[in-house]
């Protein structure tokens, strides 16, 4: 999809103000422009200029496709969830910034713990840019949302930890090249 790209809504949508992350809707018929659509969340800028996400559960209301989740594998092994776990969390952007949150350095540590053949716990703990983001509960809920769905996974807990605070330090050599910082 082009960036930039000017839309005018099919329907009225849920939204997030970004970087507040306080919650509202756009009526049928707002042009918005698309900002940014990594993950599966869309970035946009309304009418009036102001940054909001969408959701890519409503996609279609920017005449888009939703986007399926895709695993690695579809063995329920601690091994394999936890291979699908940095998988899933790679699709997982800050609204803000063109990177993943993995390559931003913001998960910290994921444990898959076996509680019955099949099923397993997942525990995750991660970061945000700032301590007041005001974006880290949706992040947090994607994170949540998105390992939930993973075959083998029974319970998930995301947690937001802001000890060790995080610095450009943490990013990727990758995350560095696509932000221009390297």
């Amino acid at each position: 999809m082009a960036e930039r790209e000017r839309i005018t809504l099919t329907r009225e949508v849920n939204i997030v103000t970004i970087p507040d992350g306080n919650h509202g809707t756009l009526p049928k018929g707002h042009e918005v422009m698309v900002h940014q659509s990594l993950g599966n969340n869309y970035t946009v800028i309304t009418e009036y200029g102001h940054m909001v996400q969408i959701s890519g559960l409503d996609a279609d209301a920017l005449g888009k496709e939703v986007h399926e989740l895709k695993t690695l594998v579809a063995e329920t092994t601690a091994q394999a969830v936890e291979k699908n776990c940095w998988e899933v969390m790679r699709t997982v952007y800050d609204p803000e910034i063109p990177v993943n949150i993995v390559d931003l350095g913001l998960v910290y540590y994921c444990s898959v713990t076996p509680i019955s053949s099949n099923e397993n716990e997942v525990h995750i703990q991660m970061t945000l840019t700032a301590p007041g983001c005001g974006m880290g509960p949706m992040i947090q809920g994607d994170v949540e949302k998105n390992i939930r769905a993973l075959p083998g996974v029974a319970r998930v807990n995301v947690e937001i930890v802001l000890d060790p605070p995080w610095s450009r330090d943490m990013m990727s050599e990758v995350a560095l090249v696509q932000l221009g910082l390297y």
